[in-house]
C-alpha cells in the first residue's frame, strides 16, 4: 500500500508534466506569431523546430547518466526551471540565426526534463505498486490544450509574443520550484552505487536487447500517432475534401480522444496487464486507421467514418508510450539510461515519422502513404507484449525465493 510520501511525490510529478505540457505549449502556440516578428519563412521556422528537437535527442542520452548518478529526483529539480528559463533565449532573438542557437539550447532543457520527471514518474509508480503513469501524460496533454487557451487570450488581449515568452519563461521557472518539494527523498541511484564497482559498470554498460524491442515498440507506435498529430486535418482536407473550417476538427476529435484515455489508461493496466494492453492499443489503433483508409468510400458519411477512426487512433495510442516507460523503466538498476533511450525512440518517431509520410504521400498518395501507420500499429499489438512479459519475468523471483517467501 502506497503510503503519504508516495501521495506527496504523485501530486509532485503531476505538477512536472503539467507545468511542462503548459511550457511547450506556449510555445508552440506563439510560434506563428514570433515567425511574423522576425519575418521568417517556413523553411526557416521549421529549421529552427528541427534543431530543437535534435538537440532534445542529444541531451536525452546525458540525461540518462545523470539520472543514474544523481538521480532522477536532483535531475528534475534542475531540469524544471531550466528548461523554462531557457524560453528566454527563442524570446529575446532579433534575428534568424539567433533564433537558431536559443532553439538549441531550449532542445537541450526540454530533453534534460523529459528524462527526469518520467524517470521518477516510474519510481513513484514503483512505489505506488499500482499503474498511475498513463495520467501523468495525461496532464502533460492537457497542460498543452490549456497553454493553446492562454497564448490566445493574451494575443487578443495584446500582448505581444515576446513579453509572452519572457512572462512564461520567468513565471513557470518559479512555478516548477514548487512540485520539486513533494519528489521522493533520497536518491535511488544509491543502491547502484552501493554495489561492487563491477556490477555498477555493467549495469551502466548494457542495456537489455529486450529493451531494445520495447523501444521499437514505442517508435512504432510515435510513428502511428505523428501521423495522426499532422496528416488528420490534411487528410480531411485533401483526401475528403472537406472545408477548410471543418478540416481541424480530425485533429481534435483525435486529442480529446487521447487525451481522455490516458487518464482512464492506468485502470485499464491495471486491470489487463500491460501486455494485453499493448496488444489491445494497437489493435485498436490499426483499426481506427483502418476507417480512416476507407473514409473515401463512404460516401457522405465519409467524415464522420473518419473521426470515428482518428477517435480509435487516440484511444489506441494513448496508452502505449505510458506501458513502455512503466515496464521497462523499473526493470534496470541502470533506469534512468532506459528512459533515455525509449524517450529518445518515441521522440524520434514523432520526429520522423510525419515527414516520412509526407515523402510517401508525395511519391504515392496520402491515403497509401497511411497504411503505413496503419501496418506499424499491427506490429505494436504483435510485438508489444512479448517484450511486456519478457520484463515481467526477468522481475519475477526465482522458484526457490518465491518459495521460500511463501514458507514465511
Amino acid at each position: 500500500m502506497f503510503d503519504s510520501v508516495a501521495r506527496r511525490a504523485r501530486v509532485g510529478v503531476f505538477g512536472y508534466f503539467g507545468l511542462c505540457g503548459m511550457t511547450i505549449g506556449i510555445w508552440a502556440a506563439s510560434l506563428p506569431a514570433l515567425a511574423d516578428r522576425l519575418d521568417l519563412t517556413a523553411g526557416r521556422t521549421g529549421t529552427a523546430l528541427l534543431l530543437i528537437s535534435l538537440s532534445a535527442l542529444v541531451s536525452m542520452q546525458a540525461a540518462g547518466r545523470m539520472a543514474d548518478r544523481w538521480s532522477s529526483r536532483r535531475l528534475t529539480w534542475v531540469a524544471g526551471p531550466l528548461h523554462a528559463l531557457l524560453l528566454l533565449g527563442p524570446a529575446f532573438a532579433g534575428s534568424y540565426s539567433a533564433l537558431l542557437v536559443g532553439a538549441v539550447v531550449f532542445g537541450l532543457g526540454f530533453g534534460l526534463l523529459e528524462v527526469g520527471m518520467n524517470a521518477h514518474a516510474v519510481e513513484v509508480e514503483v512505489r505506488y505498486d499500482r499503474p498511475i503513469m498513463s495520467a501523468f501524460h495525461g496532464l502533460w496533454s492537457l497542460g498543452g490544450a490549456v497553454a493553446g487557451l492562454v497564448t490566445a487570450a493574451a494575443m487578443r488581449g495584446g500582448l505581444g509574443v515576446q513579453a509572452l515568452l519572457v512572462g512564461t519563461a520567468l513565471v513557470m521557472a518559479v512555478l516548477f520550484l514548487l512540485p520539486a518539494r513533494l519528489l521522493l527523498p533520497g536518491p535511488a541511484a544509491r543502491e547502484t552505487s552501493e554495489a561492487s564497482p563491477e556490477a555498477a559498470r555493467s549495469g551502466r554498460g548494457r542495456i537489455p536487447k529486450v529493451i531494445v524491442l520495447l523501444g521499437v515498440v514505442m517508435l512504432a507506435g510515435a510513428i502511428c500517432e505523428g501521423g495522426a498529430m499532422d496528416w488528420a486535418a490534411m487528410h480531411a482536407r485533401r483526401v475528403l475534401h472537406v472545408s477548410a473550417d471543418l478540416a481541424p476538427l480530425s485533429y481534435t476529435v483525435y486529442s480529446v480522444a487521447m487525451t481522455t484515455m490516458r487518464f482512464l489508461g492506468d485502470r485499464l493496466r491495471g486491470r489487463l496487464g500491460g501486455g494485453r494492453t499493448l496488444r489491445l492499443a494497437g489493435t485498436v489503433a490499426a483499426t481506427g486507421y483502418a476507417l480512416v483508409l476507407l473514409a473515401p468510400s463512404a460516401g457522405g458519411a465519409a467524415l464522420g467514418c473518419a473521426w470515428a477512426g482518428w477517435v480509435l487512433v487516440g484511444i489506441g495510442l494513448a496508452t502505449v508510450v505510458p506501458v513502455g516507460f512503466s515496464s521497462a523503466g523499473a526493470d534496470s538498476a541502470s533506469a534512468g539510461r532506459t528512459i533515455a533511450l525509449l524517450t529518445s525512440f518515441g521522440y524520434g518517431g514523432l520526429l520522423a515519422g510525419p515527414a516520412v509520410i509526407g515523402h510517401l504521400a508525395e511519391a504515392t498518395s496520402l491515403r497509401t502513404a497511411l497504411v503505413l501507420p496503419g501496418v506499424l500499429a499491427v506490429f505494436v499489438a504483435l510485438a508489444g507484449p512479448p517484450a511486456i512479459r519478457v520484463l515481467a519475468a526477468r522481475r519475477a523471483p526465482a522458484p526457490e525465493t518465491a518459495t521460500l517467501e511463501k514458507a514465511s
